[in-house]
């Protein structure tokens, strides 16, 4: 008993951090134990080094009225871009400065859950921690708002650095609308079916700026994979697992090219012919 009576007298402040908002919510400790398990695979891969790379998940359809009430951390910040679509919603973001191995291990020690406030043009962090989102917010986010306005069931946005894909980029004649994608799709039949729409193209742009955000959303209109020239790729999908796998056959690709050319020849890919058949058989898009 007096054990409880410390307990309730307790300041609320102190028996929140207590609790994680993932506690007694499957759904949602389930996606961002997924995200967890992705910013794992994107470490091993050698895809994140230092704190590189992002990920955000839209966790509105997870979140409960107990969170909905849920008192700020913080106080609002703004976005940098206002986004009506966006009104209410909520996100798990990885933490600016965080590596993708530590949120492996401590998701919400290195990643956040944050409110969009009414105005859509600031939010707040709700839990678990006060772990400030990625400086990429304003990009994410902008996608996101673009996905709900499409009625996109995709709720989840990847951001990594894939040795041989950004190595690729390198080269200019790459870098022609859709000569990547011919390449990389002619080298395992997996990769045309796992990623259907192919790798679009962004030059080389600032990182974080609003013109890298404007032109990724232009090129995501229609692919689901876009490489940042001499930077990284960013993907968007269902959740991070399904964003990372796209990334994943692509990069497959991509090593399977480069092997080749260190063998010492130009690997001679499927034929026109042969992608035509995949289309047809496996019904797919392009």
């Amino acid at each position: 008993m007096l054990f409880a009576h410390l307990i309730v007298s307790l300041p609320q402040n102190y028996l929140k951090t207590m609790m994680s908002i993932l506690e007694g919510r499957q759904a949602l400790k389930a996606e961002v134990m997924k995200t967890a398990e992705v910013a794992g695979y994107l470490w091993q891969n050698g895809w994140a080094e230092r704190n590189g790379g992002n990920i955000t998940v839209n966790v509105t359809d997870l979140v409960d009225k107990a969170i909905k009430a849920l008192p700020a951390l913080t106080e609002p910040k703004p976005i940098g871009v206002e986004l009506p679509q966006l009104r209410g919603c909520y996100f798990y973001c990885k933490g600016t400065g965080k590596r993708m191995r530590d949120l492996a291990r401590w998701p919400m020690q290195n990643g956040a859950v944050i409110r969009i406030l009414d105005d859509c043009a600031h939010y707040v962090i709700i839990g678990d921690e006060v772990v400030w989102p990625t400086s990429e917010l304003p990009s994410h986010l902008s996608v996101h708002a673009r996905l709900i306005e499409k009625g996109s069931p995709y709720r989840a946005t990847v951001h990594t650095h894939p040795i041989e894909l950004v190595a690729m980029s390198h080269h200019k004649p790459f870098l022609g609308k859709d000569v990547l994608t011919e390449i990389l799709w002619s080298m395992i039949p997996e990769t045309k079916a796992f990623c259907p729409l192919g790798l679009g193209i962004v030059p080389y742009t600032l990182p974080g700026s609003n013109e890298l955000a404007e032109a990724t959303l232009k090129e995501l209109e229609n692919y689901d994979v876009v490489m940042w020239e001499k930077h990284g790729v960013f993907a968007q999908g269902l959740d991070a697992m399904d964003a990372f796998d796209q990334i994943d056959v692509l990069s497959k690709s991509a090593k399977i090219y480069i092997a080749a050319r260190q063998m010492g020849f130009e690997p001679e890919g499927m034929t026109q012919e042969q992608m035509a058949e995949m289309t047809r058989a496996f019904h797919l898009p392009r």
